[in-house]
Parts: C-alpha cells; structure tokens; sequence
C-alpha cells in the first residue's frame, strides 16, 4: 500500500506535540481526518491509548499542590483544581478537554517504527511507518518525550540484590514501602519529593553521585527559563541534553524544606556496589536495604529516528531552535531545552512558525 500523504506528521501527544498541533491549525492546516484535497493538512499521532501525555503515569500521590512544572497549553487554561487532588486525575483531563476543544483528531494508540527518507531528494519527504500504517510527511514534528525510557544506572551486584529495585516511573505511592528500609538514588526533584515522602512511613537512605548544590532561590518561572537556556549549547554541538539540575543546582522546593526540617534531607555518597541485602558504601560500611529506589531520570524516547543517521558520536542530536541541523525537515520538541513545559510550549510555536517560512511549506 502506498504511503498516505500529509504535510506534517506529529509524534506525540503531549504537551509539545499538542502546543504544535493547535499552532499549526492557526496557522490554517487542517487534520488529515478532515481536510479537502485543497488543504494543507496535519495529523497527530500518539502511542498511548488516552489523552494526557506522561501525566497519566505519575504516581498516585502526585497533587496538584506539589506537582513540578505544571504549564496551561496554548489558548487554554487549566482549570481551577482542589490543590489535594491526584495530577493524574486532573492533568489527563485537560489535556482531553483540550484535544476536544480544539478538534485535534488524535490518532491513538499509534506506535512508530520508524521515521526515515523517502529518497535522496533534501526536499522529498519522510516516511514515518507505524503499526498502523506509514505516512509520507513534508515534515516531521517529533514531540515523543523521555517518559518511556526510563535510565536505570548500572552498578556491581546490581542483579544479587534480593530485594525490590523500581524506577521512579514505576512509583506507586509510599505505603508499598511502609516498614522498610528503602535507599533513594538520585539528586533530582523527583528524588527529594520522593525522599520526603516515603520517609513518613520508611527508614530512607539518600545516596547521590555528587553533592547537591543548594540555591537559595525558589524554582519560578524565570528560573525554569534560565535553565532551558542553559542547555541549548549542549543540544547545538549535538551533546546529550543533560539534565536541568546540572545547570541549574538544587532548588528548594517545599517538599525540600518539609524533609529538612524532619531531618531527614541527609545526602550520602553514592554506593560502590550492591549486595544481596543491601549497598556496600565507598569507605566499605555495608548499609541494609529491603528496596532500591533508582530516581535517576529518563533520556529522551528517540529509537524510532535511528533510520536516519542524526545521532552523533557524543549521544545527542544537533539542534537549534528546536530543528535538526543535519535534517531539516525534521523537528525536536520536548528534547533539551525545551523539556520543560514551559520550553514544551515555546517550542511547538517556533517549529510551526519555522516550517511555515520554509521554501518547502510556502511551494506546497
């Protein structure tokens, strides 16, 4: 079967990939459902079978009160929510409230394979195959995110250890781990308000490779700027990301403030190794453990562009502006500094509003 044409295809459903979606349908692109042969046309696919991106995965305990980050989509607040309430009741919502208002025509569930060149020609298009079906896209604007590759660091005795080992995105709530002892990996904001957290109901044990580095000023708005800035020099040399916290230090949260004033915000070294019941320390005292909490981040979710020879020796894609340096026709939003919500937001803008000054778009 021949491949279906359309102008843009956008990987992902989240809060990049539906910023892009609504930018692109004010800038007059319709959704491939219902477009005429007379449209530019546009089409949303998504490999979860809900709305709500990676907020539908967040752990139970996730409030709306504490929830990091949280940024209203394009031409749409969030609503007003009891600060008590689970993020992922409240956020999956939205985000369908929002598809609906805007007549986005999400097609879900849609895993891609794979996104490669239709040809040699630098103004052809880009097959993106799926389980599905495959599209021929003028462009390809990939707002996939990390929350699917969650980054498990490895360590020596890592599969002796006879307890629980899990992932942050794996988390449930404190109570799986009340009477334990568990060890938090990790010096992220995910780690400390998980830190805090379990600590109400677990003897805790929080190990970080470095030492945090404290900054006195809250995590705002400008701050959050201030570190998706900081990391768009790395994605241009076409660098790993990194993380946030490696620009921008600890922040005190309340969640922070709440475990110190309990004393329980005591970072240790990262272990040497892992044993059957528990961690052998660098200075060679054992610590027990019943579960190892790896809050150790993601990496951006990106196999599917491996067709396309962009990743460079150094584990990153080079981009600029949210755009492929090396493939220009394709986008990376929700990647590097635009992983924040705030960047998430910015980005699916200025790729709409770059691909629709491209020589490529304006011939359509």
């Amino acid at each position: 079967m021949e491949p279906a044409p359309v102008d843009v295809v956008v990987i992902g459903a989240g809060q990049a990939g539906l910023s892009a979606a609504y930018h692109l349908q004010r800038r007059g692109f319709v959704p491939l459902p219902r477009a005429s042969a007379a449209d530019q046309t546009f089409l949303v696919v998504d490999a979860n079978a809900e709305p709500g991106g990676a907020w539908q995965h967040r752990w139970a305990s996730l409030r709306m009160a504490t929830v990091n980050g949280i940024h209203e989509l394009p031409g749409f607040a969030v609503p007003p929510a009891d600060p008590a309430a689970a993020s992922r009741d409240i956020l999956p919502a939205y985000f369908a409230d929002y598809e609906e208002r805007y007549a986005l025509d999400v097609l879900r569930p849609v895993h891609v394979k794979a996104v490669r060149r239709a040809d040699d020609d630098p103004g052809g298009r880009l097959l993106v195959e799926t389980d599905r079906g495959t599209w021929a896209a003028r462009f390809v604007i990939n707002a996939t995110g990390t929350w699917t590759r969650p980054f498990w660091p490895r360590y020596p005795g890592q599969e002796r250890f006879r307890g629980r080992q899990l992932h942050v995105g794996g988390y449930v709530s404190a109570d799986e781990f009340r009477g334990k002892r568990v060890v938090i990996v990790g010096a992220g904001v995910s780690a400390v308000q998980l830190l805090d957290e379990i600590s109400h109901v677990a003897d805790t044990f929080w190990v970080t490779r470095r030492e945090p580095e404290w900054v006195d000023e809250d995590f705002d708005i400008p701050a959050r700027v201030a570190a998706i800035a900081g990391v768009e020099d790395r994605v241009r040399r076409g660098l790993a990301p990194g993380s946030v916290i490696s620009v921008t230090g600890m922040h005190w949260t309340p969640w922070a403030r709440a475990a110190e004033a309990r004393g329980v915000l005591v970072r240790h070294p990262m272990f040497a190794s892992i044993e059957e019941d528990g961690v052998r320390m660098p200075d060679g005292t054992f610590e027990r453990a019943d579960v190892i909490l790896w809050a150790t981040g993601f990496r951006p979710a990106l196999d599917h562009l491996a067709p396309l020879r962009l990743r460079t020796p150094d584990g990153g894609f080079r981009v600029e502006n949210g755009r492929s340096i090396d493939e220009p026709r394709l986008f990376l939003i929700g990647y590097g500094p635009s992983q924040s919500t705030v960047g998430a937001n910015r980005a699916g803008r200025d790729a709409v509003r770059a691909l629709v000054a491209d020589p490529v778009a304006v011939a359509a």
